[in-house]
């Protein structure tokens, strides 16, 4: 396995709010943070980029050979805390960031096992002999579904499909949710912003994991989510 990456600002923003990295913590475990900025051209680029600083270093310093699945859950839980705070604190020393925020996915996969965090509606699918996403967004339109309000079809083009319950940065606390996913042999584990969420049906994005090499899969789904309209900026990390 390896972990690949790719961020395109799309067809319509003029600049990219999204950051991300992925890497090797050692010769058997892989990472990757994913955030999607938001307050502003100025506040959702800096709130993207600092959280992934602060998460990474936490990460890179924190992690120790053979961490059980509790410790990793735990350095995730402090990592995202001390991402939070800074963003945090920025944004209530400086009146043009106020209310900058961003989401979050972090991923740290290890042999077969996923440690998944997310906070907001950027998500992590895992695709197999079938698709499943791992994540709940955080968002507006989530929660009409699980009232009973909206289809998922629906929500895709309704109106506050952009309105997140949940980000990092905004309060003086947050709370992350934590997956742990067991992965088979030749499943793939995908996050992304909803650039290429909303872009792209799962069957599509499936069908191009299948029929391609994990890094031409990374440039093809940039390429259909903007061809698909690129309304957003578009962000993908790929286990594979």
């Amino acid at each position: 396995m390896q972990v690949y990456g790719k961020s395109d600002k799309g067809r319509v923003r003029q600049s990219n709010q999204d950051a991300f990295v992925c890497g090797t913590l050692s010769d058997n475990v892989w990472f990757s943070i994913l955030c999607d900025g938001m307050g502003g051209a100025n506040g959702g680029n800096i709130a993207s980029a600092l959280a992934v600083k602060v998460i990474s270093n936490r990460i890179v310093e924190g992690y120790r050979e053979k961490m059980s699945v509790q410790s990793i859950h735990y350095m995730l839980e402090s990592a995202i805390a001390a991402a939070n705070i800074e963003v945090y604190d920025m944004a209530t020393a400086d009146p043009a960031l106020h209310g900058m925020g961003t989401t979050v996915v972090v991923t740290i996969v290890t042999g077969n096992q996923a440690v998944v965090a997310h906070i907001g509606d950027s998500r992590a699918y895992v695709f197999a002999d079938d698709a499943r996403q791992i994540t709940r967004d955080h968002s507006v339109v989530q929660q009409m579904i699980e009232r009973g309000e909206l289809t998922e079809e629906e929500a895709r083009t309704h109106p506050n499909k952009h309105f997140i319950t949940r980000a990092l940065g905004v309060e003086e606390t947050v709370e992350c949710d934590i997956d742990d996913v067991e992965l088979s042999e030749n499943a793939k584990l995908l996050t992304c912003t909803d650039g290429l969420s909303n872009m792209l049906e799962v069957s599509e994005i499936a069908n191009i994991l299948n029929t391609m090499t994990p890094t031409d899969a990374v440039e093809k789904l940039i390429v259909s989510a903007n061809m698909a309209g690129g309304s957003d900026n578009i962000t993908v990390t790929l286990f594979a």
